[in-house]
């Protein structure tokens, strides 16, 4: 992990509490009320009374009792009779209020005592995750109770609705988000809040709110069951970005959770081969990941102010499942308001698997061909020539249109092995084939230029684990609309560029760019041959100028055993640098503060 460095503070609001505690004190005794002093107020957490002992008060740093005397049955009931009706998780709220009463009942069902919860809704405090929340990736909140996990699941809801004018709902189990009564609290914007009627029907609720109001975000308070961990994956897979907490304070205890270890993938044991064995160098009987986790962040609350996040989930499952470190990202606030960020080293890269290509994704570019001892023939695999003065441009590459400059190729001539059924090609006189331009592209496609792409039959999370591995600026987009292109599915399981279910990306003059297979290693390995290659003017790209400036400081702090800074870089760029440099077994990390923050390579045996 590098040392203490800080980042350019995010916006931030001020921070404003609203506590509705004068109506939470109505509802006690005169003198119970009367006892609590207002400068003890704003640490009240909560306060307890028990039938037959003394009522107390529990503050940030410290219980007191309210008095001598004992609560009375006559008290409880008083009490009782101004709340709301308690549902079947024995919890019940103040209208208009964010405050939970919790009941104790005895065998009969006749409570015998009360906890007194304060609520309070506080402004200004996801200025610490802040970047998380608009960035779209779902997020798990997590930490032990009195942390503020429901205060800062409100918050993100106002948000993400008033700042970020999105299209929230809240599925409020217990009314502990949005506050009792049938008008929510104001302490959540514009966001939109549903009720749930009994515990047990949460999951049908939140599938409920998908199907009915479509939200761009759900929030949950408290998943805790299988079912609801179940209906979380299957929102997540609709594309809607999903903000819940979980039982639990870190993530290893929610991996050694059976019921909630889904959200982050769940856990399966598998038995390898003895090569495989031999490969990994593990035992034969390994734990990995099951699926794609639900959730792409998790985050860790260790104190109000302080938290530790977890990301990319997949990447940390996996690490710690092959026994590796992954030490989280700590952020916290300090005594001026400002946010300090403590990044992690990058994560061990995972075990390439056994390929007859080279994992990097580079393949025999002689002239586009695939040499065979039968002749020059042409591999359905073998990459082709790019079109003449293509920038950044590699096989595959499509150019959607309706209409071509010659007709397609059926599937026999495909099975064949003549031709690669998934382009629109034209022979040329000498013999060779190239990708077809339709009329209204006049230039080849810039890869350059693509930030945004749309996956139709690529993983979406392998794709954006592989870009940010590779340090690409790319990210995989939700719409047609918001693409710059389509990464699609190529070979045997793909689907023709023709296919009317890319009608709308060719009505969207989209460049289709195809991927031989949905494995990571195949993604990575396309992306490699896209983006590796310079353009017809020599130009390299960030990421190449970005890795080759590492190598040379490499080199240079190996012969001169002195510290050399590098110039300041994106944070996917610097990973990379941090990755030349862990090859080289020297020790590296990040100094100054965004959009100047660079890495430093130090030699191994100090700084």
């Amino acid at each position: 992990m590098t040392p203490n460095s800080l980042s350019a503070p995010l916006s931030q609001e001020p921070h404003v509490i609203t506590d509705n505690l004068d109506e939470l004190l109505a509802i006690l005794p005169s003198d119970l009320a009367a006892a609590i002093a207002p400068a003890d107020r704003p640490n009240l957490i909560e306060i307890v009374l028990d039938l037959g002992r003394k009522p107390e008060a529990r503050f940030t740093d410290r219980a007191a009792y309210l008095r001598e005397d004992v609560v009375t049955r006559v008290e409880l009931d008083a009490v009782e009779n101004l709340l709301g009706a308690f549902g079947d998780d024995n919890r019940a709220g103040l209208p208009a209020t964010l405050h939970r009463i919790s009941a104790l009942r005895n065998r009969r069902g006749a409570i015998v005592g009360l906890t007194l919860r304060v609520g309070r809704a506080v402004t200004g405090i996801v200025d610490i995750l802040r970047d998380l929340i608009e960035s779209g990736q779902s997020i798990l909140l997590m930490g032990r109770p009195g942390l503020g996990k429901t205060t800062m699941l409100r918050e993100i809801a106002r948000v993400l609705a008033d700042v970020g004018q999105k299209r929230v709902v809240i599925v409020d189990t217990s009314n502990e988000i949005a506050g009792d009564g049938d008008v929510p609290h104001p302490a959540i914007g514009r966001a939109r809040r549903m009720q749930v009627p009994r515990v047990a029907q949460q999951h049908d609720v939140m599938i409920e709110a998908v199907e009915n109001h479509m939200p761009e975000v759900i929030v949950i308070d408290e998943i805790g069951r299988t079912e609801e961990s179940l209906a979380a994956r299957t929102i997540a897979e609709r594309g809607v970005q999903l903000i819940a907490t979980v039982h639990g304070n870190t993530l290893d205890n929610l991996l050694a959770n059976p019921s909630m270890s889904d959200l982050i993938g769940g856990i399966q044991t598998v038995t390898l081969g003895d090569e495989e064995a031999r490969r990994r160098r593990t035992q034969k009987t390994v734990s990995e990941r099951k699926n794609p986790p639900t959730f792409d962040v998790v985050i860790e609350m260790v104190e109000r102010d302080r938290i530790s996040v977890r990301r990319p989930v997949a990447d940390v499952v996996d690490a710690i499942l092959r026994g590796q470190s992954a030490p989280p990202e700590v952020r916290w606030r300090d005594e001026n308001g400002e946010i300090n960020i403590m990044e992690p080293a990058p994560l061990p890269e995972p075990p390439a698997p056994p390929s007859s290509h080279d994992f990097s994704g580079r393949t025999d570019r002689r002239n586009g061909r695939n040499d065979s001892r039968n002749g020059n023939s042409r591999s359905n695999s073998a990459p082709r020539s790019a079109p003449k003065g293509a920038k950044g441009t590699a096989n595959g590459v499509y150019f959607a249109s309706q209409t071509s400059r010659a007709p397609h190729p059926s599937r026999a001539e495909a099975a064949e092995g003549e031709i690669d059924f998934q382009t629109t090609v034209e022979r040329l006189p000498d013999g060779e084939f190239e990708d077809a331009l339709p009329s209204w592209q006049s230039q080849p496609v810039d890869m350059t230029k693509i930030r945004r792409v749309y996956p139709f039959g690529i993983s979406r999370s392998r794709l954006a684990r592989a870009s940010k591995h590779l340090g690409l600026a790319i990210t995989p987009a939700r719409t047609w609309q918001e693409a710059d292109a389509v990464f699609m599915l190529s070979g045997e399981e793909g689907l023709p560029a023709t296919s009317s279910m890319l009608k709308e990306a060719r009505a969207l003059r989209l460049p289709i760019i195809g991927i031989g297979g949905n494995t990571y290693a195949q993604i990575v390995a396309r992306l490699n041959d896209l983006y590796d290659a310079p353009g017809a003017d020599g130009v390299q790209s960030p990421r190449d100028i970005a890795v080759g400036e590492a190598k040379e400081a490499v080199q240079r702090v190996m012969q001169g055993a002195a510290p050399v800074e590098l110039r300041p870089q994106m944070k996917s760029l610097r990973r990379l640098q941090h990755q030349v440099a862990e090859r080289y077994h020297l020790k590296s990390f990040s100094v100054g503060r965004e959009p100047n923050r660079r890495v430093k390579l130090v030699p191994s045996t100090g700084r």
